[in-house]
């Protein structure tokens, strides 16, 4: 069951809210005592692998450009 809180006290108690909302909790939120939203857990986005990219890049990569190259940059 969720809990309702009216929208005076989810103003001035929303950080407590949101750590119960991330907790696993619903919170719904009322006016006048009439219910209007719901405060649901988001879940997390399932990580992605980036498998279009047949490549990978070589370590030389990282390393620093020489003085000369970086001057024609500037």
């Amino acid at each position: 069951m969720a809990l309702q809180v009216n929208v005076h006290f989810a103003k001035t108690h929303l950080s407590g809210l949101l750590d119960d909302v991330r907790a696993g909790h619903e919170i719904v939120l009322a006016k006048r005592g009439v219910p209007y939203a719901k405060l649901v857990p988001i879940e997390d986005p399932p990580k992605r692998d980036l498998g279009f990219v047949n490549y990978r890049v070589p370590e030389s990569f990282f390393e620093p450009l020489p003085d000369d190259e970086l001057e024609l940059w500037k």
